[in-house]
């Protein structure tokens, strides 16, 4: 019999371990790979939306919030329901932090969703009342994500046993830096409500705009590095050589980083 390629086995071996994961997760996660597919839709639904209205790509009522929104969250949500199954925590604890942010990130989305259609700014909008609530439970969400974020970190610096030291490595990585993003989120409300508390909305969305690129790549080394170390481990390379690898391309990410904040920061 011909042996398939060595390529075609990795894949092959991967994809099965994918299906063995999805049988095993718990209803936590398979909820949360739902809603995480259902909000990264629904960012597809916008920028079909988007491309087929021929309205403006920039500005705080374009539909592309709505487009980067659902993409950026379903993607994350996904990312962190599979990066989090590594963590050596307690199941119950992991299961009220998974579904805090899952919740959370069903009500920005469909916030920001909602002020979109409405033609009006989601964030920095105190115009009324109803505007002024969307925009700080939009900051409060924020906070409740840190805060979960934070937690799972916490339990990813923490001795974990059974791990190659790639994963950990990997895990403890993309964690950090996905802090780091909602750190920036943070600077970006920060400055944006003082600015349009102080009467000047437009330069609160200017000032927050300058954020995004570093937002936005710090938003997914979870995925990114996680990923590469999960696919190593279907190679035949040494544990060293495969933490090497991970390493080396965790430095890469932060220069792409600091590349990116020295451009548009």
């Amino acid at each position: 019999m011909t042996a398939l390629p060595k390529t075609r086995r990795t894949g092959g071996a991967a994809v099965g371990a994918l299906r063995g994961a999805w049988r095993r997760s718990r209803p936590v996660d398979r909820v949360a790979y739902k809603v995480g597919a259902l909000l990264f839709g629904s960012g597809l639904v916008h920028l079909v939306v988007l491309v087929v209205s021929g309205t403006s790509w920039e500005g705080p009522l374009s539909y592309r919030k709505a487009m980067t929104f659902g993409l950026s969250f379903g993607l994350t949500v996904a990312t962190l329901t599979w990066a989090t199954s590594f963590l050596r925590m307690s199941a119950r604890l992991r299961s009220v932090l998974l579904g805090a942010f899952t919740a959370v990130s069903v009500v920005e989305v469909a916030l920001v969703t909602l002020q979109v259609w409405r033609g009006v700014p989601s964030h920095f909008n105190f115009e009324t009342g109803f505007d002024t609530a969307v925009s700080m439970t939009l900051a409060m969400g924020g906070a409740v994500i840190t805060a979960t974020v934070l937690a799972f970190t916490g339990a990813a610096l923490r001795p974990a046993a059974g791990l190659p030291a790639s994963m950990i490595f990997a895990l403890r990585f993309g964690l950090v830096v996905l802090l780091g993003a909602l750190v920036v989120g943070a600077l970006m409300i920060a400055d944006g409500v003082s600015l349009a508390r102080g009467g000047d909305p437009q330069l609160a969305y200017t000032t927050a705009g300058t954020l995004k690129p570093v937002h936005a790549v710090t938003m997914h080394a979870i995925l990114v590095v996680p990923a590469l170390a999960w696919l190593l481990r279907f190679t035949a390379w040494p544990e060293r050589r495969r933490t090497l690898v991970v390493r080396l391309v965790s430095a890469a990410y932060v220069l792409v980083i600091a590349a990116v904040w020295l451009v548009f920061g």
